[in-house]
């Protein structure tokens, strides 16, 4: 199989504008991300997908790969499928988000073994997910929740508590979505075709998409948070880390 890693990367980020360029140790947020996921050593090919001639001229001027949209895109994966129309030879594509510079190899090794385990081709992406327990963030809206069936194929995805604690007694573990995918390339460019339905617009949710047309999310348990850069708070953190 080929498997490559795309790093969709806006330069207008609501919550934090300009914050993929941001300082992180010495270099930009972006590019910290870029040289993680390339040094993880399990992509034949890594590229940063990007609108913005700022990303661009970034990864290009420091050696690395980069590919400019041609159209605007309102999610990462239709920017991703933009980007890969073309590359015919590739089986496997892994999404690594631009604001999570602490690439965490074990678990994209999961992901990538989920295609390897999977000769019927039941599976058409995979994605990670966290246990979380502070109420705080199972409530927060910014933290996407997940919940899955016995198999680990997701059911849903919502910003809301999910399931709704409606009986205190019963002990049920929550997940926090983390937005790393790996898809194959058919469900990818199906995904480009597909319109916007009512649930994803509500939620803004991209994955929604895919269950709302049927296709299956095998989900990945992760142990390791992370920091996802989306306030200068996020970027402060990121650094004490960083030394």
């Amino acid at each position: 199989m080929k498997i490559i890693s795309m790093i969709p990367a806006r330069y207008k980020a609501s919550r934090f504008p300009g914050k993929l360029m941001q300082n992180l140790a010495g270099k930009s947020v972006i590019l910290r991300t870029y040289e993680a996921t390339l040094n993880t050593n399990l992509f034949d090919d890594v590229f940063v997908v990007t609108d913005s001639d700022i990303i661009y001229d970034e990864i290009v001027n420091n050696g690395g790969k980069a590919i400019m949209s041609i159209k605007e895109h309102e999610c990462g994966s239709d920017r991703i499928a933009e980007a890969i129309e073309t590359m015919d030879d590739v089986d496997i594509v892994v999404n690594v988000q631009g604001d999570e510079p602490f690439t965490e190899i074990a678990s994209l090794k999961k992901l990538i073994a989920i295609f390897d385990n999977d000769p019927s081709k039941e599976v058409d992406l995979a994605s990670l997910m966290v246990h979380i327990q502070d109420w705080e963030e199972i409530t927060n809206p910014n933290t996407v929740k997940v919940i899955v069936d016995k198999a680990n194929f997701a059911l849903y995805f919502s910003r809301s508590p999910i399931p709704f604690p409606r009986d205190k007694e019963v002990s049920v573990k929550y997940y926090k979505h983390k937005g790393v995918y790996a898809f194959r390339r058919q469900a990818l460019l199906d995904f480009y075709q597909f319109p916007m339905l009512q649930l994803e617009a509500s939620e803004k949710i991209e994955c929604i998409r895919y269950l709302e047309y049927g296709k299956k999310i095998k989900m990945v348990e992760s142990y390791v948070q992370g920091v996802e850069i989306d306030t200068p708070e996020d970027l402060e953190l990121a650094n004490k880390l960083w030394k």
